[in-house]
């Protein structure tokens, strides 16, 4: 368990959009009222340049003054959305994700912008949200899209113990915001087939739905009961949770998911919906594992 002054961390890597995560990762800072930690990774460089003469000693220096740099005007976006905050900054060399990753260990959260430097810029920060995701201590904000300033929390709702993990995170993001929250499960008919083992010609869809209802009631059931303040929208969708969840992002100023998924391999670690997420959610996105 993290202690209650856990800081909440964010990637620097000098592009716009860690200036966004920045700012948004000093506003929630104060909500928690808890220190900010801006970081930033560089690694040496594994083979020479012909056309310049430097020695190790001075590329290291001039990554090290290139990442100050950095993290200095990173550093001004974060005081110029939450002055009041505590804020410390840190150069390390290292690879971007296992840094990350080793601060997620003590971070209450770790936060990283849409894009970023390289050719394939939205990959790039994409394949480090999830593997911060898949392999992390902490959830993970990926800040992407315009969130709607009044316009709810939602977050997607399955059953499982990540599912759980959300609403909790969810529910107090959603109360610190004073915001109501939409609770959305989804189903399809592949899903429910494989659960009544019956064809969708003989299923009765409206039993199914109050089925679904129930179920979402149950899990929302403890949740209100703590966080009385919060008003809660539940939504049952015949439909693709990817789908849904775009579409009630859009007027949304964060969605929620678990990590839901299992396998072998880093990418497998997750959910098909918190992968997809990632590259397109209309918001800030927060990926909450189970504890």
């Amino acid at each position: 368990m993290k202690a209650p002054s856990a800081p909440i961390v964010v990637g620097v890597d000098g592009s716009s959009s860690a200036l966004a995560a920045a700012a948004w990762a000093a506003q929630e800072a104060a909500r928690h009222k808890v220190p900010l930690r801006l970081v930033h990774a560089y690694v040496l460089p594994v083979r020479g340049y012909p056309e310049i003469i430097l020695t190790g000693n001075e590329i290291r220096q001039a990554l090290e003054q290139l990442g100050h740099d950095k993290l200095d005007e990173a550093l001004a976006a974060a005081r110029a959305a939450a002055p009041e905050v505590e804020m410390t900054t840190e150069v390390v060399c290292c690879g971007s994700v296992s840094l990350l990753i080793e601060e997620s260990k003590t971070a209450r959260l770790v936060v990283v912008g849409s894009q970023g430097l390289g050719t394939v810029t939205g990959m790039i920060v994409g394949s480090t949200a999830l593997a911060l995701a898949a392999h992390g201590k902490s959830p993970v904000v990926v800040v992407r899209g315009a969130a709607v300033p009044d316009g709810p929390v939602v977050v997607g709702v399955d059953g499982s113990p990540t599912s759980e993990a959300a609403l909790a995170f969810a529910f107090e993001s959603a109360s610190m915001r004073g915001a109501p929250l939409t609770a959305v499960m989804c189903w399809t008919d592949f899903m429910v087939e494989g659960a009544y083992t019956a064809s969708r010609f003989t299923v009765d869809w409206s039993q199914v739905e109050g089925e679904e209802r129930r179920l979402l009631a149950q899990r929302l059931a403890g949740w209100q009961e703590k966080y009385p303040d919060v008003r809660v929208h539940p939504v049952v969708m015949r439909d693709r949770p990817v789908r849904a969840l775009l579409r009630f992002g859009a007027e949304a100023q964060l969605v929620v998911v678990g990590s839901h998924g299992h396998g072998g391999f880093a990418g497998m670690l997750l959910g098909s919906t918190s992968q997809a997420l990632v590259y397109n959610a209309p918001c800030p996105l927060a990926i909450v594992r189970p504890d």
